[in-house]
């Protein structure tokens, strides 16, 4: 399986954002990719307090959807989207799971909100796991994945050999000036992905934004904790690796025992 981890720039708006999940994708597939990830709640975008964020709708997410589906249908390649989504009246911070023949598998929303996004989302209460011909798929949303690794454990003791991890961390105006991954003085995020993985024994693929002062590349985590890919801070772009999944076998996640904690 070859697996594709997107780092687009913060859109300017939901169509410079669609602009991207294509331009992005076809790169992708042309790579050979069998599914590309996204970064969170890429369509409208993060509601960064520095950036201007297009307002979002139903309608407009719907449309979004639609398209990106379209996307990947014409590409022959599965789609991790991120995006606000409208149920009951509330929103979520969701990502939809879209498969190469461009059907909607279903989205899995994110259950642990970071404290300054309690204002923006209502936390989900379910998870899943999804199929990509035939691949076992689970996926944790930013703070989630990294803070909450129960998130990544369900999914792995859940038959998952790869959890998705769109996210986002970093600024256009200011930060860190990160020149090599897992640096001992990088912040966390990327030492948490490498963690996630090693702990469960699975691939785990992390996307991020290609800010100006990115606080994690966008990266391939193998089921050893060593990085198979990842992007160079702060350019805009996708990388292809491909993953041995005979190698994700889920063994540290199958051997905990949840029945010795109470």
């Amino acid at each position: 399986m070859k697996v594709a981890v997107a780092s687009p720039p913060f859109p300017k708006s939901i169509h410079d954002g669609l602009y991207w999940l294509e331009k992005l994708t076809k790169e992708a597939s042309a790579k050979g990719a069998d599914a590309i990830c996204f970064p969170e709640s890429f369509i409208p975008g993060y509601p960064l307090e520095e950036l201007v964020v297009e307002p979002g709708s139903p309608e407009k997410m719907k449309a979004s959807l639609q398209k990106a589906s379209a996307i990947a249908a014409e590409n022959n390649i599965a789609i991790i989207l991120p995006m606000d989504w409208y149920a009951d009246d509330k929103v979520y911070n969701i990502a939809h799971v879209i498969s190469h023949t461009g059907e909607v598998l279903g989205y899995q929303a994110k259950n642990q909100l970071d404290p300054s996004e309690d204002d923006i989302w209502l936390p989900g209460c379910d998870r899943d796991i999804f199929e990509l011909d035939g691949v076992k798929i689970g996926i944790t949303i930013c703070h989630e994945g990294f803070r909450y690794p129960e998130s990544v454990r369900w999914a792995a003791r859940n038959g998952a050999q790869i959890v998705f991890h769109p996210h986002c961390s970093g600024s256009n105006v200011g930060g860190p000036q990160l020149t090599e991954f897992g640096h001992k003085d990088n912040p966390y995020y990327e030492k948490a992905m490498m963690m996630r993985a090693l702990e469960n024994t699975i691939y785990f693929a992390s996307s991020n934004y290609a800010s100006l002062f990115p606080e994690s590349a966008s990266a391939l985590i193998a089921p050893d904790g060593k990085c198979v890919a990842h992007s160079v801070y702060g350019e805009p772009g996708v990388f292809v690796a491909e993953i041995d999944l005979e190698k994700a076998t889920g063994l540290l996640a199958k051997r905990f025992k949840p029945e010795n904690y109470y």
